[in-house]
């Protein structure tokens, strides 16, 4: 069962107030120079992908998280459809597992750009024996029933999700448009060629598609855009003091999904998180870094994956990704 919210915000707030550039030449080094920065170019044809996909499909949705991925493409739409309000609506998969500072800032974004969400919750499956907690108490790959259950309820025809191709070696085989089966699975083998930005969504009934606007940004252009943008995130991002203990490598939270076992010291650390996601399996990494600009710094240093460096279910084998994305996980 999946819930839905409709934010009573008011739909005619400004760009401003959205944190919302409604022209991008503005960035651009002068009005002599009309060649696009990187950025630039990044976010034109992001916003080309939102936009014609918006217009392609019947009933798309935008996968939400409040993540920095998912924050990055819901400031794209806002800035694709200024000044009419993002036609479509938000989906979150929510585990029960998440940090209650993301879950706060997902709701206030909801609330501050006029959104409808929907929740599909893994703990309702949990609690009436769709679903059985992981030995491990990881949730992430019980993301996958709820998903393609509120893609039925809803007849969602295609999802906006935040996949780069630095992310994973699963998300490097994707393709912007990538089609999913009948049964919501991925078949890297039946996908079709984007040539010359031509994107093709047409799907026979019951298949769905995901589409990746971000497909070409890498973490360090996520950062720089954030830092340019001045996209407000969960403050999980920046570094902050918190209680960690060191597991398989990671620095995890104490808290009430991830507890320490006998042999683990619970420590204070000034850290930060380049990704958020379950609390159980996904770890913080040590980092002064406060400022937007010197995480663009810290990030284009690193020599490792957010994914693979913070996320304990990634590791599971080489193939993890992969095989969770051929049963339907986004």
């Amino acid at each position: 069962m999946t819930t839905t919210v409709n934010s009573p915000a008011a739909r005619t707030t400004p760009p401003s107030e959205l944190g919302v550039a409604p022209d991008a030449s503005a960035h651009r080094p002068g009005a002599e120079d009309r060649r696009l920065s990187q950025l630039d170019a990044l976010e034109a044809e992001a916003m080309l992908v939102i936009r014609e996909m918006a217009g392609e499909l019947e009933r798309p949705a935008l996968l939400f998280s409040g993540g920095k991925d998912s924050v990055v493409m819901l400031h794209l739409a806002a800035k694709a459809f200024w000044p009419a309000p993002i036609p479509f609506p938000v989906l979150h998969v929510d585990t029960g597992h998440n940090f209650p500072e993301v879950i706060a800032y997902r709701d206030e974004t909801v609330e501050r750009l006029g959104l409808r969400l929907v929740v599909a919750s893994v703990q309702d499956y949990i609690d009436d024996g769709r679903l059985r907690e992981r030995a491990d108490g990881t949730r992430n790959p019980l993301q996958t029933m709820p998903l393609l259950d509120a893609i039925a309820e809803h007849r969602f025809d295609g999802l906006f999700g935040g996949g780069r191709r630095d992310e994973e070696k699963a998300r490097a085989k994707e393709r912007i448009v990538s089609l999913r089966d009948e049964f919501g699975q991925w078949d890297p083998k039946n996908q079709r060629p984007e040539l010359w930005n031509l994107f093709n969504p047409r799907h026979r009934p019951g298949e769905h598609v995901r589409v990746f606007p971000i497909s070409n940004w890498t973490e360090v252009d996520i950062w720089r855009y954030v830092e340019r943008e001045d996209i407000p995130l969960a403050p999980l991002y920046y570094a902050h003091e918190r209680e960690v203990f060191q597991r398989d490598g990671m620095w995890l939270a104490v808290g009430p999904v991830s507890r320490p076992r006998d042999d683990e010291t619970v420590e204070t650390r000034l850290v930060r998180y380049r990704t958020v996601g379950d609390m159980s399996c996904t770890g913080a990494v040590e980092s002064p870094a406060r400022s937007n600009a010197e995480i663009v710094v810290e990030v284009a240093a690193s020599t490792l994956t957010e994914r693979g460096a913070t996320r304990a279910d990634d590791r599971i084998s080489e193939a993890a990704m992969e095989d969770r994305k051929k049963e339907g996980y986004f």
